[in-house]
């Protein structure tokens, strides 16, 4: 990437179907580059729910997606991804997720970032603080994630902490044998007294001013100008 300017935005899933085709594309070639065919979060059938939001991130103009993520909130008209992936190892996920409901609660899922962005940040922090943001904004109480290994560090920055209710102390072989994922819980999304003071700030940044330009800063210092926009349409 030359030019390391990016546009993140959110929407709702069935407002905008052809950037959710896009964002499936791009998810689905990263998992291919890993020897993954199809996980539940993968799955297409939240493009109906009324419920699902996307983030995007793309290039300026729009026409290279980087990466993404979902935030899907749960009413019970449709499994959360982390519903599906546990069921055969906890079946108490289900129960679990229902007493949660009545007030708020959903998962950050489908999180993603191409080669391209690779080492900006992308992937490991900036669509964490913006899922966790959204999420706020969604009047969401709590907030599940399920991490692979080397994003556990980045989940509890932004406030999760892992779940060790589920699974084998909230560790779970997943999406194949061999791969180890951690369940994790955001358990009070508007006051996130347990994230890092610096990514607390952030986020409630974020939440307060949804559409900005900010120059942030890579894991490595690399200069990023991001446009960010996430105003919920039509909601």
């Amino acid at each position: 990437m030359d030019h390391k300017k990016l546009v993140i935005k959110a929407f709702r899933a069935i407002n905008d179907i052809e950037s959710c085709h896009r964002y499936v594309e791009g998810h689905s070639r990263v998992l291919r580059i890993y020897g993954i065919n199809m996980i539940t979060s993968a799955k297409v059938v939240w493009m109906s729910d009324p419920d699902t939001y996307i983030i995007l991130v793309e290039s300026e103009n729009g026409e290279k997606v980087f990466g993404g993520a979902r935030v899907q909130v749960a009413k019970g008209d449709f499994a959360l991804p982390i519903e599906d992936a546990l069921t055969k190892f906890d079946h108490n996920i289900h129960s679990y997720v229902k007493e949660l409901i009545p007030r708020g609660t959903g998962e950050l899922c489908g999180l993603w970032n191409s080669r391209e962005v690779a080492g900006l940040g992308v992937g490991s922090i900036y669509l964490g603080r913006v899922g966790v943001a959204l999420a706020m904004q969604l009047k969401l109480q709590t907030l599940f994630a399920l991490c692979a290994p080397a994003t556990v560090s980045n989940c509890l920055r932004v406030g999760f902490l892992v779940d060790e209710r589920l699974g084998n102390d909230g560790t779970f072989y997943y999406p194949k044998e061999g791969l180890i994922a951690t369940s994790v819980l955001l358990s009070d999304v508007q006051q996130l007294s347990t994230a890092e003071t610096i990514e607390r700030s952030k986020i409630l940044e974020l939440s307060y001013s949804p559409v900005q330009n900010k120059i942030e800063f890579s894991p490595r210092q690399e200069e990023i100008e991001i446009d960010y926009n996430l105003i919920i349409e039509n909601r």
